[in-house]
């Protein structure tokens, strides 16, 4: 991922008195949204958090709460991936398009009209998928559910008429004929050869969700889109399936109620910075660990573990961990590409460290116990914590950074004190799970409320001017991760209706070995699904489907899913695909491409890992 947008063409020429006009317009209609959006987070945040107070306090439970913040939910939702399209938050990979920089103004050009071409292709179906909504009714509030499917139509409308306006004004107008020439030649030669894709069969496939969407990818188009261009174009050329089923299994994708623990989890994690939760939690670690060869890659380590029992959310944890501690680690010498590198791979460690988002995703698809895989979770991240401390420890034997001065034991218990209301956070938000006082949605409500009150009462260093910043932010942030998930869904549902989905399953089943062939098969699947599908739509997808089928080879359902879990975080952080590793790049500001240069040593050491988790299902049952 790229916090900014692809390289673009634009003009030399000054902008005309048009162009300015229109960008002051988009200015106050971003404004405007901004404001809903952080209004519709604050009504998120309390809604649940007075749930949670009615039904386990008060033993009066709302029932119409969780009704309302799913409506709220997709609103939030559609309305961010606005933001985050006008602010190029939307995740892409730009390693090719640097190396080109010769041909990136025509690459963002074409990137730019294929985003144009593939939302005009949605306004039909998403308008009919609003109509056939209308007639049905919610259960608890008893109002239309056009209230709800709206906001696709909307939220796709704005994305529509912004991009149509930077396409507009901010592009070379013969580098616009130019990639609009390509764009139909292209359109009109696989129109034209529809029969015969039609008669190869899934070898079609490779076509529109190997090449199309490697060639989207490659030169900068944000990768949601990308994944929606291809499944529109796969359905429009080689099927007579209706394109309102896109619309359909976008909104499956995105308005989860689970779902909604994403955004909440990101609030959480932006406030541990703002109530100086994160840094209580730094300066203690480094107190211990400062003064030791390579001590702050080991605080990141730490760190990352610790936050993630928090926030439940990678964004939220690198967004914790890597402004409070890149600085020092920056100030003391460290290699930028080996800080990106390992803060990638300590964000793809944590991933069953609870509240974990694809271990709840589980929990719900599959009817595993929720509380189960949280306490099952801690052993297997800490083996792959402890796989990364080695190589740490190999790589600082050489070229150290700078160490700091041993903290005196005095100091240490002193920064302990001050750090016990941050390291009893994850408690806090664990236990609220585990003794049923709230869901695992609504336990963000209670771990935000806590951080609030602690950064008022106790770090005195909450700074109530951050607070509408960081909620766009939050906005911004989930639109982006959440219309990822919807075309993946949606891409899903094509790669399933396609049959491939269960010859894959089939060919994982056939092979030898038994049930050890078969975690190592499912091992190298849900890497390369994680690089691809992200977590959750994998889990969703491909689920249902190879879950019974580790039942039948005698496999446990927490070890299993610790080891696919864990797989698809090793392929969400490892490049050149994995969405993850440029998120984190991005988070911490540093050029992904030297961070892929350090990052293998690591993917080797977290793959070690994995292969004792596999290879050893105690690691993963023996707390149970």
């Amino acid at each position: 991922m790229d916090a900014h947008q692809a390289p673009g063409p634009g003009s030399t020429l000054p902008p005309s008195a048009f162009a300015v006009s229109v960008r002051a317009a988009t200015g106050w209609l971003v404004k405007g949204i901004e404001a809903v959006c952080a209004l519709i987070l604050v009504v998120e945040i309390g809604l649940l958090f007075t749930g949670v107070i009615c039904r386990y306090v008060l033993h009066y439970p709302l029932v119409w709460s969780d009704e309302l913040a799913s409506i709220l939910f997709i609103w939030l939702t559609m309305l961010g991936a606005v933001l985050a399209l006008h602010k190029g938050s939307h995740m892409r990979l730009t390693a090719f398009v640097n190396r080109l920089p010769r041909w990136a103004p025509l690459l963002g050009t074409m990137s730019l009209l294929l985003t144009v071409v593939f939302l005009a292709a949605l306004m039909h179906p998403v308008w009919e998928h609003v109509q056939s909504e209308s007639i049905l009714t919610t259960t608890a509030l008893g109002i239309q559910n056009t209230w709800r499917v709206s906001s696709l139509l909307v939220g796709l409308a704005l994305m529509l008429l912004l991009s149509g306006l930077d396409l507009a004004t901010r592009t070379n107008f013969k580098q616009l004929l130019v990639c609009a020439a390509i764009a139909a030649v292209v359109g009109g030669a696989l129109w034209a050869a529809g029969p015969s894709l039609r008669g190869l069969g899934n070898y079609n496939l490779a076509i529109f969700f190997v090449v199309l969407v490697g060639l989207c990818v490659a030169g900068g188009m944000p990768i949601a889109f990308a994944f929606g261009i291809a499944t529109v174009a796969y359905l429009g050329f080689t099927t007579d399936a209706p394109m309102s089923i896109v619309i359909s299994r976008m909104d499956e994708g995105m308005s989860h109620i689970i779902l909604l623990a994403v955004p909440l989890f990101v609030v959480l994690g932006l406030l541990l910075q703002i109530t100086g939760i994160a840094k209580a939690m730094i300066e203690f670690l480094a107190s211990l660990l400062g003064h030791v060869k390579g001590g702050l890659s080991y605080v990141l380590l730490a760190g990352i573990y610790v936050v993630s029992g928090i926030s439940g959310s990678k964004a939220a944890d690198i967004a914790a961990i890597a402004p409070a501690l890149f600085p020092e680690m920056q100030k003391r010498g460290y290699n930028s590409g080996e800080m990106g590198a390992l803060l990638s791979a300590s964000a793809a460690m944590s991933e069953t460290i609870p509240p974990s988002l694809v271990l709840i995703t589980i929990g719900s698809v599959l009817g595993v116990s929720i509380s189960a895989l949280f306490t099952g979770g801690i052993i297997p991240a800490l083996v792959l914590a402890l796989a990364l401390a080695v190589v740490v420890w190999f790589k600082s034997k050489g070229n150290a950074p700078a160490v700091a001065k041993k903290a005196t034991r005095k100091e240490v218990l002193r920064l302990l004190m001050v750090a016990v209301p941050a390291l009893s956070l994850p408690l806090v938000i664990r236990g609220a799970v585990v003794e049923g006082i709230a869901t695992a949605t609504e336990v963000a409500t209670v771990g935000i409320v806590y951080a609030v009150l602690i950064g008022v009462l106790v770090y005195r260093t909450f700074d109530a001017r951050r607070i509408y910043p960081m909620l766009v932010e939050t906005a911004t942030l989930s639109g982006a991760i959440l219309l990822i998930m919807g075309t993946a869904t949606a891409m899903g549902w094509a790669l399933s209706q396609s049959g491939f989905s269960r010859q894959l399953v089939a060919a994982i089943s056939g092979v030898p070995g038994g049930a050890a062939g078969f975690l190592a098969i499912s091992i190298v699947v849900f890497i390369v699904l994680g690089s691809l599908l992200e977590g959750i739509p994998a889990i969703v997808l491909f689920g249902p489907l190879l879950f019974p089928a580790a039942r039948a080879l005698g496999i446990h359902e927490v070890h299993y899913s610790m080891v696919v879990v864990l797989a698809m975080g090793i392929g969400l952080f490892a490049p050149p695909f994995g969405v993850g590793f440029f998120g984190a790049c991005a988070i911490g500001k540093i050029d992904p491409d030297k961070a892929a240069g350090y990052i293998w040593p690591y993917m080797a050491a977290l793959l070690a890992g994995l292969a004792l988790v596999a290879a050893f299902p105690w690691l993963s049952t023996g707390l149970l």
